[in-house]
């Protein structure tokens, strides 16, 4: 009899295709033309065609299927992949050199995951244009509409999102196998009519090309780059399904489908060189040009889905990571934890998209924005990779070094041969990302200065303890919740409760809720109770950075521990901070008022930590920052 997970293994693996491979996997529509007929564009040649081929066919390979299938995946953090996950492995502590180098290695994880923002913007953009430009093939008629029409179809991906990517990814599955398939089929009708493109499988194919063009032919790279641009998203978005049905998904299916169509472009090529104006629609006969760009353009729709999807994990990643205001977060799915929606982060990716649409105008324009954000990204992976080979994997260093030293000296390679688009385009996910991690650094610092000034301002919980216990306040019935960040101190809110309202509950609670560096944490790591005297207790509640914080349901369980606490007669009390732009000391003027915009337009902390409202009660106190 099959197990559960044995059962859920195949509609696992046909979500995952509506959803992960979406990127990649519509690659083919402009990837062959760049390279030919592009900014950087080389002659139609057998010799460049079959040297183009192979370095296709091998990043496919060694970038995919090695890097990203076989090693990078192993790097998930409890079953959560993304650059911000590989990131919370880093080691923080010890004397080697590369925990002392750890805020740098961070500082490179929160950038890539800053650049991934920049390729969800760029490729729902030019996978949408590449596909409905395809029209123009047939008559040039269509290209008027080549634009209005992108906009109202990425508009329309953009408003179905928030049906969660468990909907998305079943109703997208079973097209992208139609995708797969049909790509598969046209590149297997050219390749039995000009078998000799077979010959690309042979490497040295690639080593001739470079041998006949010199350090000039690398620009080509920046082309054959936009084959792998999917990988990044790819582990991005392993937390949604796991390992297994993405890589059962792309040995089986995936990559044969690629490596049939790429070859069948290549073999088209060698009959027909005036072909490279649009290679992918050409492989197709005339009658079928208008069924291939329907299936095309809905392909081009769910390869915006990966970037997408992983955007909205790594969102949320980043808020429990203290890397980004409370967001409204929904989770989608009752089955898959990692399936979440975030309505903010989905409005401005669907409008950014759709300005660059508008503002670029055609898939070639854009293919120049497109690799520079991925490559940096690629890099840093590699990096950090080695990092936590050698400090948590316990690799022999000199095995750690010499796969890194592989996986780098590609990803360096492209991202040099990207480097000359940059003035082209190439400049545009770069200035998103700089933004992106301008944000994230600006509410990490924030956060932390904000911590530092109540720190110094808090009254001791000896000290407090002494002056209740020397003039005991009036006790009244019932118990009151003190939401705290910083443990070590009186919150502020509940000095002012004393001063003011000169009395305390019977039953007070110094609560603090934290986030650890794991996605999930076991029940029985998650509370710490420590009765500390007059009926004051400090409770400490840990979340994973991909669990949403409840705090009633927290305190529930936390008098399993000991808390004594009237749960049907509780007020929450929180502290409302007044941030007051001072020029101090540990920010800029200019992100101090940028970290009191997103302060202002956070989810409040009602709503962020589930209390009921009718219960809370904020108390105002002043912060200079």
């Amino acid at each position: 009899m099959k197990s559960d997970s044995s059962r859920r293994l195949a509609p696992l693996t046909l979500t995952a295709l509506g959803v992960v491979y979406g990127d990649i996997g519509t690659s083919p529509l402009y990837t062959i033309r760049e390279c030919f007929y592009g900014t950087h564009a080389v002659d139609v040649t057998p010799e460049n065609v079959l040297g183009v081929l192979s370095m296709v066919l091998y990043a496919l390979f060694i970038v995919v299927s090695i890097k990203y299938i076989v090693v990078v995946m192993r790097a998930d953090n409890q079953g959560e992949g993304g650059i911000l996950a590989l990131t919370a492995l880093v080691p923080t502590t010890g004397k080697t050199a590369a925990r002392q180098a750890t805020p740098v290695l961070i500082a490179l994880g929160i950038f890539g995951a800053a650049l991934l923002y920049g390729d969800g913007m760029i490729t729902p953009a030019i996978s949408v244009l590449g596909a409905v430009e395809g029209l123009q093939v047939e008559t040039p008629l269509f290209a008027p509409y080549v634009v209005p029409m992108s906009v109202a179809i990425l508009f329309l991906l953009f408003l179905f999102q928030k049906y969660g990517t468990h909907s998305v990814g079943r109703l997208f599955g079973p097209i992208m196998v139609v995708w797969f398939v049909t790509i598969a089929g046209l590149g297997i009708s050219w390749i039995v009519r000009e078998p000799a493109v077979i010959g690309a499988l042979n490497p040295l194919h690639a080593a001739t090309y470079f041998r006949a063009h010199g350090l000039p032919g690398i620009a080509v790279l920046g082309a054959v780059f936009l084959a792998v641009t999917g990988g990044e998203a790819l582990y991005a978005d392993m937390g949604h399904f796991g390992k297994t049905p993405i890589r059962l998904a792309w040995f089986t299916l995936v990559l044969p489908a690629l490596v049939l169509n790429y070859f069948g472009q290549g073999a088209l090529l060698l009959l027909n060189g005036g072909a490279a104006r649009q290679p992918f629609f050409l492989l197709a006969p005339s009658w079928a040009l208008f069924p291939l760009v329907g299936i095309a353009t809905a392909a081009a729709i769910i390869a915006s889905q990966a970037l997408i999807s992983g955007a909205f994990s790594l969102t949320q990643q980043a808020i429990q990571l203290g890397y980004a205001p409370r967001l409204d977060i929904e989770h989608t799915s009752s089955r898959e934890m990692g399936q979440v929606y975030v309505p903010q982060v989905n409005w401005a990716l669907m409008i950014s998209t759709i300005f660059i649409v508008i503002g670029f105008g055609s898939s070639s324009a854009l293919a120049a924005a497109y690799g520079i954000a991925v490559t940096m990204t690629m890099v840093i992976t590699a990096v950090l990779l080695h990092v936590i080979a050698v400090e948590r994997w316990k690799w022999p260093a000199p095995m750690a070094l010499a796969i890194t030293a592989v996986f780098l000296t590609i990803d360096l390679t492209f991202f040099g041969a990207n480097l000359l688009k940059l003035f082209q385009g190439g400049w545009l996910p770069i200035l998103i990302g700089a933004c992106i991690f301008t944000v994230m650094t600006t509410w990490k610092t924030g956060r932390r200065l904000v911590a530092e000034r109540l720190v110094a301002r808090a009254i001791a919980i000896d000290h407090f303890l002494e002056v209740i216990a020397a003039a005991p306040p009036i006790r009244v019935p019932g118990s009151a919740v003190f939401m705290t960040a910083q443990p070590r101190g009186i919150p502020p809110a509940l000095a002012h409760n004393l001063r003011h309202n000169k009395m305390l509950h019977e039953h007070v609670v110094l609560l603090t809720v934290g986030t650890t560096p794991v996605p999930h944490l076991p029940d029985d790591q998650r509370l710490t109770v420590d009765p500390i005297g007059h009926g004051i207790f400090t409770v400490r509640v840990l979340y994973g950075f991909m669990e949403e914080p409840h705090v009633p349901q927290a305190l529930h369980a936390a008098r399993a521990r000991g808390l004594t606490i009237d749960l049907d007669d509780i007020t929450y009390f929180l502290g409302r901070e007044t941030l007051l732009v001072t020029g101090r000391r540990g920010m800029a003027r200019w992100r101090e008022r940028l970290f009191v915009v997103m302060t202002r337009n956070a989810v409040r902390p009602t709503t962020y930590f589930r209390l009921p409202p009718e219960r809370v009660v904020e108390l105002g106190v002043q912060v200079e920052i």
